[in-house]
């Protein structure tokens, strides 16, 4: 049995972007321009008739069989060897009527009445189609065209108001008109009910862009219409990553009911997406539990700034998670879980993975990796990052050293620390002290000296500050 292949949908964003050409107001018609054009031609050629001396072949004649011929050629023209380029066909085609109005104007020899109402149709046509700057060119072919017209013929100048002249151009463009009072007024009506249209149909498109920028981070979401082109490319940048999880939600998850189980899960990931969006982090993934989050792209305010927003982030979010267990409490949870994360910076591959049909914008790489050994490596409750990581922060954060670590991939261990707080938030209650320089080195944990260590390990502090007192003045 022969399966048929599944048709591959469009780009969900150019289908709500898509515009159907037959719905543009303003796209030329062919067919209403021969009919108003064949008015036209029909006024013109009574009137020719009308003034015209049937003994010998004349100049009206000519005329008149130019007038029948030219509204069928033009539109002939316009829809079988030019219709790429109808808007081109239709705008010039105004210019030759006016020319022929001017050359009628010169062959009915100024008749005033036809001369007023053909000259009136030029004008009212020529301001509908284009504006006030086709209106004047078109002024300026009808004066060529009776120029042209004096090369051939003297007019006799009938100022004087003929009806039985102007009878047949009387006629015609009365009716012009009234068939253009008439599609103008179908026109609105039709514009009334797309507008209607429209303006249910963008309502829709919003709703429906907003449902879909849920599944998209706010700040790819915002490169995508920006102009940006969405297609297969990646770059390297200096990128924080961040892994986190709940410690024990898989073991819990399993005792209890799926919709409490769900309703737990949105809720965690709901405010920590909160937390994520306050300091600018580009959402990755959720995966189950688990979150990954990068600082770097598609903005960057340098690796310094990301870095620290991201290790701001963490320490949140470490806080929020005491909040989040009460609640939790409330609803019968007695399990008190912890949240673990781990932080690295370094260089990744960024930008969009897949196939032209289908994209995800993510990061890859070794530093990637890393990011998620120590997200589980890091004790419950904990936040473990990289050296590459602390050296960024480390004048604003306090961290701990946690010596070195061997992590799964990588040949040699990986020295990590474990962050402690802002060191401006700690004051008084600060219990772990860590200083650096050339030539001094101290990590003291005071809530790790035992009692019998304190004596031994003040006398020493006292006696270092003694001695590099003394020193410095005796210099």
């Amino acid at each position: 049995m022969l399966i048929k292949p599944i048709k591959t949908m469009s780009n969900p964003i150019e289908q709500l972007s898509s515009v159907n050409a037959d719905d543009d107001l303003h796209q030329p018609n062919p067919r209403n321009d021969y009919y108003f054009r064949l008015l036209l031609a029909l006024a013109a050629i009574g009137t020719l008739v009308v003034t015209s001396s049937w003994e010998n072949f004349t100049q009206q004649h000519f005329f008149i069989a130019v007038w029948l011929l030219y509204p069928h050629a033009v539109y002939i023209l316009a829809t079988r060897y030019m219709e790429k380029r109808l808007d081109e066909v239709i705008h010039y085609a105004g210019y030759c009527d006016a020319f022929l109005v001017g050359l009628l104007i010169g062959v009915i020899d100024f008749a005033l009445l036809p001369t007023f109402m053909f000259i009136t149709v030029i004008q009212s046509q020529s301001l509908m189609n284009n504006g006030v700057r086709y209106w004047a060119h078109s002024l300026g072919a009808i004066g060529v065209g009776f120029l042209i017209s004096l090369l051939f013929h003297t007019p006799l100048w009938r100022l004087q108001g003929d009806i039985s002249i102007g009878l047949p151009s009387l006629i015609g463009v009365s009716i012009y008109f009234g068939l253009l009072s008439f599609y103008m007024h179908q026109r609105t009506a039709d514009l009334k009910e797309r507008v209607s249209k429209s303006t249910l149909d963008h309502q829709d498109m919003r709703m429906k862009m907003w449902k879909l920028s849920r599944y998209v981070s706010p700040q790819i979401w915002r490169t995508i219409f920006s102009g940006s082109d969405v297609k297969l490319e990646t770059s390297r940048k200096r990128l924080t990553v961040f892994f986190s999880d709940i410690k024990g939600f898989t073991e819990l998850s399993e005792s209890m009911e799926a919709d409490d189980m769900t309703d737990m899960l949105n809720h965690y990931l709901s405010e920590m997406s909160q937390i994520i969006h306050k300091y600018g982090g580009t959402i990755d993934k959720f995966i189950g539990d688990a979150i990954m989050v990068f600082f770097g792209d598609p903005v960057s305010r340098g690796a310094q700034a990301d870095c620290l927003a991201c290790i701001s982030m963490a320490i949140e979010m470490k806080k929020h998670m005491r909040i989040m267990q009460k609640h939790w409490g409330g609803k019968g949870i007695e399990t008190a879980l912890e949240i673990r994360m781990g932080i690295n910076t370094g260089y990744c591959t960024v930008g969009n993975f897949g196939t032209e049909q289908r994209l995800d914008y993510t990061v890859l790489g070794t530093e990637v990796n890393l990011a998620s050994r120590l997200e589980t490596a890091a004790p419950p409750g904990e936040i473990l990052i990289s050296h590459e990581t602390y050296s960024l922060i480390k004048d604003v954060i306090l961290c701990e050293e946690k010596g070195t670590i061997n992590v799964k991939g990588f040949s040699q261990p990986v020295r990590v620390y474990t962050v402690v707080d802002f060191r401006k938030n700690l004051g008084d209650k600060q219990s772990y002290f860590e200083q650096r320089a050339e030539g001094f080195s101290m990590h003291l944990d005071l809530d790790k000296v035992k009692n019998y260590d304190r004596d031994r390990v003040l006398k020493s502090l006292l006696t270092a500050a003694t001695r590099l007192k003394n020193k410095t003045m005796q210099e």
